[in-house]
Formats: structure tokens, C-alpha cells, sequence
């Protein structure tokens, strides 16, 4: 019986998604999995070609990118097993890759997410993403990324699961909701990833669970005008929509220099314009009727998870500058 249902976001992924298919298709799981490709109104013929091939496969197909929140999303919904996986179409696992993740969700049922121990593409031996980090700068950052794989080889806490390879409980979106469909793309696993630390629950990282990464095969480059605003938008969403106001106001010092070295940097890049559009967009959206209505309300019997979390912001700012 299946335990696992493997959610793909498919967009003009013609490089990538049979290859992805193919490594997710030999895994050995005793857990037992299956696969839902949900094609976002992909024009390249990607859906089509991995049809053919992957008769298994369970396809939802948009007729228009509806952006990486809502696909997932639409996973989700479909999947009818106690566990989701959402994987990157610009990946390819490593043999164990769902079984290890199974194995380490199930140890605890506070544990939300285990993020994978993603690689970059091009030189496995260097980490691409070790779990996310999310400091009191407002800065959330990939650990390990451009760092020896071998450094990063024990299961540890994080903050978030980077949601290009990671499972979760799908109990618990029923108890805090999906992702959030505002956010388009970018900073969506963070906030979910925050959405659950808030209700008390663990999102952890498991170096047993290996997968090669390109990344940025949607977007493009590492940096580009789409990213860069997007990005900026969904920072200032993320903060505005999880942080009480009084948490908010005793950070405030900490998120103005953050963005503005953020801001400083982007120029440099003469994307300055478009970081500072992407901030404004971001407060914008914060006092809007639709992103009040995602705001996470303070509520008491949360205070301690919290306290915990504004701990983790200093702890993973310390752990930021001594590259940990």
C-alpha cells in the first residue's frame, strides 16, 4: 500500500522532467509510492513526451502557469496518502531517496517537513541545499550551499524544508492549510515551513535522502528581474503575515538593515529599482484585504512556540556568520 504520493511541478521542463521520472522510477521504497505531475500550461511539449513514457504517472495539467503554490496545491488535494513529496522537476534522486525520507518523518509525529540533502547538479560533491535557515535580518538562505556534501551528514533541526525536495505531513496542511497561493513562487516553503513551527511543529533535514539539483530551470538564472521582485515581495509578505506586531516592532532594527544591505546589494547588480518595487509591493500586500486574511493570528498557547522561534531568528543569524 502506498504511503507516499510524490508531487512534481512540471513547467517547460522538456531538459529535465523525463530524467527526473526515470531516477524516481527506480527507487526500491518498501513504503510504496505514487506520482502526481502537475503540469502548469507547459509549451514545450514536456507533458506530452513523459506521457508517452511514464504511463503510472497520475497528470493534473493547468491550462496556464498558475505558479509553483498553486500546482503544489493541486497535489496535494489530489493525494490520498498520509504523506506528500514534493520534488523539483530539475532533479534527479539518488536510490533510497523516498524510503529515507519516509523513514525519517515517521520518527516523530511533531516533525512536519525533512528536507533532503540537495546537490548541486554540475559537482555533486558540493551541497545545493541542507534545510533553510531563516534569520532575524529576515534573511532566510539555503545551509551548506557551495559547501563539501561530507560536512553535512547528520540529521539536524531546521527552520524550513527547501519544497524542491522535501516531504511532508498532509495531516497538518489540514490543520494550517496549504501553501500559500499568494506567493506565486519564491519563499513559499519558508512561510509554510514558519506556519508550522508557530503551531508547534519540527521541520528537520536528512542527509540520507540525496538528490542532484540545476536549479533555476523555471526562472532562469540565479539572479534576474523576475526573481529578484519576486522574491523581495514575498520577504516582506512572509514577515508581515507570521510576526505579531510586537515581535515585528522588537526586530524592526534588525529588518531595516537587512533590507537595506539587501537593497545595496541588488544595486549592485542594477536590479535596485526593482528590489525596492519588490519591498513596497510586499508592505502592500501585507495591509491588503486578501493578505490580512492570511495573516497567523497571535494566539496564547503559542507563546512559547514563539519565544522559540524569535531564539532560532538570533541563533541562525550567529550560525549565518560563522557559515554553520
Amino acid at each position: 500500500m502506498e504511503k507516499v504520493t510524490v508531487v512534481i511541478p512540471n513547467y517547460n521542463g522538456i531538459k529535465y522532467l523525463n530524467d527526473c521520472l526515470e531516477a524516481l522510477y527506480v527507487q526500491s521504497a518498501e513504503c510504496g509510492f505514487r506520482v502526481i505531475v502537475v503540469d502548469n500550461g507547459s509549451t514545450d511539449g514536456s507533458a506530452e513526451q513523459a506521457k508517452e513514457k511514464f504511463l503510472q504517472v497520475k497528470w493534473i495539467c493547468l491550462p496556464e502557469n498558475t505558479g509553483f503554490c498553486h500546482a503544489v496545491n493541486e497535489g496535494i488535494k489530489a493525494s490520498q496518502t498520509d504523506y506528500v513529496l514534493l520534488l523539483n522537476n530539475d532533479t534527479k534522486v539518488y536510490e533510497g531517496f523516498v524510503q529515507n525520507l519516509y523513514e525519517a518523518i515517521e520518527k516523530d509525529k511533531r516533525i512536519f517537513s525533512v528536507s533532503a540533502k540537495m546537490l548541486q547538479w554540475d559537482n555533486p560533491t558540493l551541497v545545493d541545499d541542507a534545510g533553510d535557515r531563516y534569520c532575524v535580518l529576515g534573511w532566510g538562505y539555503a545551509r551548506g550551499k557551495g559547501k563539501s556534501a561530507a560536512d553535512y551528514d547528520k540529521s539536524v533541526n531546521v527552520f524550513s524544508a527547501c519544497g524542491g525536495a522535501a516531504i511532508y505531513r498532509k495531516s497538518v496542511f489540514e490543520e494550517i492549510g496549504c501553501f500559500d497561493e499568494l506567493h506565486f513562487a519564491y519563499m513559499e516553503d519558508m512561510d509554510i515551513g514558519y506556519r508550522a513551527r508557530i503551531y508547534g511543529y519540527r521541520n528537520i533535514y536528512e542527509p540520507a535522502a540525496q538528490v542532484l539539483h540545476f536549479g533555476s530551470a523555471s526562472s532562469g538564472s540565479r539572479y534576474n528581474a523576475f526573481k529578484a521582485q519576486l522574491a523581495a515581495v514575498n520577504n516582506v509578505y512572509v514577515i508581515g503575515k507570521n510576526m505579531p506586531l510586537l515581535q515585528w516592532i522588537w526586530n524592526l532594527p534588525f529588518l531595516l538593515l537587512g533590507f537595506l544591505v539587501k537593497f545595496l546589494f541588488f544595486c549592485k547588480k542594477r536590479m535596485g529599482g526593482l528590489y525596492a518595487k519588490g519591498v513596497w509591493n510586499g508592505l502592500k500586500r501585507c495591509f491588503s484585504k486578501e493578505g490580512r486574511a492570511h495573516k497567523v493570528h497571535f494566539r496564547f498557547k503559542n507563546l512559547k512556540h514563539y519565544l522559540r522561534i524569535q531564539g532560532g531568528l538570533y541563533l541562525d543569524l550567529f550560525r549565518m556568520f560563522i557559515k554553520s
